[in-house]
């Protein structure tokens, strides 16, 4: 267990189960010294996670994940130790919301159309501001398919392969980019995302990278290029050879190396909060993130 986590997420997120305060106690249960709260392009968290660990032995660093894309590729950008209160968050938000809102009927019926059937009202009681999104179609199939009669969801139950973590695995194989639920959104270009991250006195940070980038060193310098300063190696979702990729290509290019769970609830269950191993590193990745962020 390590005793920093930066990358959770909060109910502020459409896939989050716990609000900021029960995240700041969970990471007090589990001996934090330092999180952030990185929602899916919203810094509506930071404040009442401030807030919450106030007086007590965990620094919260404010952050924020923001959807961007790159050479037709969509990926996650961290920007750690932002300033919330910029207005530029409540746009990024507020276009998001709208085009996931506006996607939400499509990827039910793209679902339907794979054969995988839920209860509309299930869905709607389980959407986030009128957001449905693959996790919680998950969720709402496996509920409807108590009989368990449809073989395509026979990965996500009990023992199956993709059982770990049911959810998102059913999101990754059905309805992320190049899947065929996938429902295209515009998303601002990584350039983009850095600059607002960075004039915000934050520092930008590549989320786990062996989601998307797969060790593609060509591409990966490239995303360099273009202003990415960070890495985050250690992550739940990098086995061993990726963490030792990602990490030898910080110490190559010079970046900051990070550590974060992605843990958001019951979409990843077995994701646990401070459960990445960043190799005893905790204090040399706080001391340089801190050290790169911007004073306000």
């Amino acid at each position: 267990m390590a005793t920093i986590d930066l990358h959770m997420h909060s109910n502020y997120s459409t896939d989050g189960e716990f609000s900021p305060a029960q995240l700041v106690n969970l990471c007090l249960e589990a001996g934090l010294t330092y999180a952030a709260i990185a929602d899916h392009n919203s810094v509506r968290a930071v404040t009442e996670a401030l807030s919450a660990a106030d007086g007590t032995c965990l620094t919260v660093i404010p952050a924020i994940e923001i959807d961007c894309e790159f050479e037709g590729i969509n990926f996650h950008l961290l920007g750690y130790g932002i300033d919330q209160s910029a207005p530029v968050f409540d746009r990024i938000e507020g276009d998001f919301l709208q085009q996931a809102q506006d996607n939400s009927a499509l990827l039910m019926h793209l679902v339907r159309q794979l054969g995988i059937d839920f209860e509309d009202a299930v869905v709607a009681n389980l959407a986030h501001e009128g957001v449905v999104t693959g996790e919680i179609l998950a969720e709402a199939a496996l509920l409807y398919d108590r009989e368990r009669k449809n073989p395509l969801l026979d990965p996500y139950r009990g023992n199956g392969d993709r059982s770990d973590n049911p959810y998102v695995n059913f999101y990754w194989d059905y309805c992320a980019q190049g899947k065929p639920a996938y429902t295209p959104m515009h998303f601002i270009s990584l350039a983009q995302a850095i600059e607002v991250v960075q004039s915000h006195h934050g520092v930008p940070v590549l989320a786990h990278p062996g989601l998307n980038v797969k060790e593609d060193p060509q591409l990966l310098a490239k995303m360099i290029a273009a202003g990415v300063i960070g890495i985050e190696v250690y992550s739940s979702y990098h086995n061993p050879a990726q963490v030792a990729f990602y990490r030898d290509a910080a110490l190559i290019h010079g970046l900051l190396a990070t550590c974060g769970s992605d843990f958001h609830g019951k979409t990843k269950k077995s994701i646990r909060i401070g459960g990445v191993d960043c190799e005893g590193q905790e204090d040399e990745i706080i001391t340089r993130l801190t050290h790169q962020i911007s004073p306000a």
